[in-house]
């Protein structure tokens, strides 16, 4: 009888290429309860604690109202950066994420609840096309965040992947482990990840283009 013992992940054995020195890595706080293994993907939840989020109003604006930030301001999948909200009419408007991507819309009044959070209150003098919010969300990026594997069917941010284990490890409850990670500027060999069970193809396709938004290309 021919007994078959099978590899596990090696420490950083997906790596490609990198960046020079330590651009490409980072150390990450993993998240209470979870089991990496080398390789894993990793999505970077922000710890709302360690947010710094600061409305501007544009000079420019015709409108006199105000954006009031809603408690809390932001959800698991808020984006570190600047979000836009712009007014398409006097009473509607729409939000870009950091990305420029559309994120959702709406109109004074009412509350917008997406990655961002907040209402709109109209002023004395009406809004009219063109006229500006930006939301601005600063954190030391990955400092702030907390890592937990990629679960391609969440839907509070764990969907998203950002950053790659490189060694493993295991957090019981309430504990939380610090471990490096490629984060940025790097080519992966997909084939040495470990990818979550049952993934479909369609999932790791989504994966893999989040990826090569923070500059991982998967090859």
């Amino acid at each position: 009888m021919v007994q078959v013992f099978k590899e596990g992940r090696h420490p950083g054995e997906f790596i490609l290429s990198e960046a020079n020195g330590k651009r490409s890595r980072e150390n990450v706080t993993i998240a209470e309860e979870q089991e990496i293994a080398a390789g894993t993907l990793l999505a970077l939840l922000p710890k709302e604690a360690g947010l710094r989020i600061d409305v501007e109003a544009a000079e420019d604006n015709t409108g006199n109202g105000e954006l009031d930030l809603a408690d809390p301001a932001v959800n698991s999948k808020v984006k570190h950066g600047t979000y836009t909200v712009i007014f398409t009419g006097q009473t509607a408007f729409k939000v870009e994420d950091p990305t420029g991507k559309e994120i959702g819309t709406g109109s004074p009044g009412s509350a917008f609840n997406k990655e961002v959070k907040f209402e709109i209150t109209a002023g004395d003098t009406p809004f009219a096309e063109g006229d500006r919010f930006l939301i601005h969300v600063t954190a030391e990026h990955p400092g702030d965040f907390e890592a937990v594997a990629f679960d391609p069917t969440d839907k509070d941010g764990a969907e998203i992947p950002s950053a790659i284990a490189i060694y493993p490890a295991k957090t019981g409850e309430g504990e939380t482990a610090k471990i490096a990670a490629i984060v940025r500027d790097a080519e992966v060999n997909g084939n040495c990840l470990s990818w979550p069970d049952a993934i479909t193809a369609a999932q790791k396709e989504k994966a893999i283009a989040d990826l090569a938004e923070v500059g991982i290309i998967v090859r």
